[in-house]
């Protein structure tokens, strides 16, 4: 299966990219080698040696560890990855949806690393030392709008960064975290309409000014149309869920996956084997032309 998901992303890689440069490897090149090392669990450098690559897919010519390092931190690089996902996304349709979900998974690593970009904060069950997926998602194999940060960083901080990237319309459904009246206005102009526990079940809003916004997510989940509607919220454990639940998903950080735009490069590619494998399992799914 690793062979076919890797095949599918250098294909459209390829198709997306311009050939025409100065450099003796194509950005599709550099991305099929990277790939190849994300879709196996391996680092770079294991990507690099033609011993590792079957001989069907085993190219003429393989860039060195430290090219292949250094053109993963290029931004036309970055951009490459970028329009394969909007690809992903365009075909399953997922910004038509109207219910989306906001939530953060923890990436935890060692809590004894050195690595300088990486925050403590609380992590599932606990304190721990990482990064933070922070993600929107509306069904289907790829979240609307992703972001990452430290462990550290407010889940607020990120929700004011993503809710006003998401496209179209609909309701935007969170936990009592984003029981924000900064939340409910910011989602509000991005046309969406933010569905929260109260923080404070059973007390009252208080006599402070609170959003129009906010009182009509209380006023929503008192009936039968706004309970049902939350319980939707339980979908984006199973959208995580569905991320790690497969060779080659994306489970704990490896050891050679430190800073910042590294853990970003590596979750991204994660993201686009995990679209391959749910075109490739849905029988009827859009394939790319």
């Amino acid at each position: 299966m690793e062979r076919e998901l890797w095949g599918l992303l250098y294909a459209i890689a390829t198709k997306l990219d311009n050939p025409w440069g100065s450099w003796k490897f194509s950005t599709s090149e550099i991305l099929a080698v990277y790939f190849w090392c994300v879709v196996n669990d391996r680092p770079m450098i294991w990507g690099v040696d033609k011993a590792n690559w079957p001989a069907r897919l085993r190219t003429r010519r393989l860039p060195s560890q430290s090219t292949l390092s250094r053109r993963m931190r290029r931004a036309d690089t970055q951009q490459l990855m970028t329009e394969v996902e909007g690809v992903w996304l365009t075909l399953v349709g997922v910004s038509q949806l109207l219910i989306r979900v906001i939530d953060a998974k923890p990436l935890p690593i060692s809590g004894v690393t050195k690595d300088k970009d990486a925050g403590y904060g609380r992590g599932a069950g606990g304190m721990q030392k990482g990064y933070k997926f922070y993600a929107v998602w509306a069904g289907g194999p790829l979240p609307l709008a992703w972001a990452l940060a430290p462990m550290n960083h407010s889940e607020k901080a990120m929700a004011r960064e993503l809710i006003p990237s998401i496209p179209g319309s609909g309701y935007l459904l969170a936990d009592t975290e984003y029981d924000s009246n900064q939340l409910f206005e910011l989602a509000h102009d991005a046309n969406h309409q933010l569905v929260t526990q109260k923080r404070q079940k059973h007390r009252p809003v208080g006599h402070r000014p609170q959003s129009p916004y906010r009182l009509r997510s209380i006023e929503l989940l008192k009936h039968r149309f706004g309970k049902t509607l939350y319980r939707f919220r339980g979908q984006i454990e199973r959208d995580f869920g569905n991320l790690v639940s497969f060779g080659g998903g994306l489970s704990c950080l490896p050891a050679w996956v430190r800073r910042m735009p590294r853990v970003r490069n590596w979750v991204q590619a994660k993201l686009l084997l995990n679209a391959a494998r749910w075109f490739r399992n849905h029988a009827g799914a859009p394939a790319p032309a």
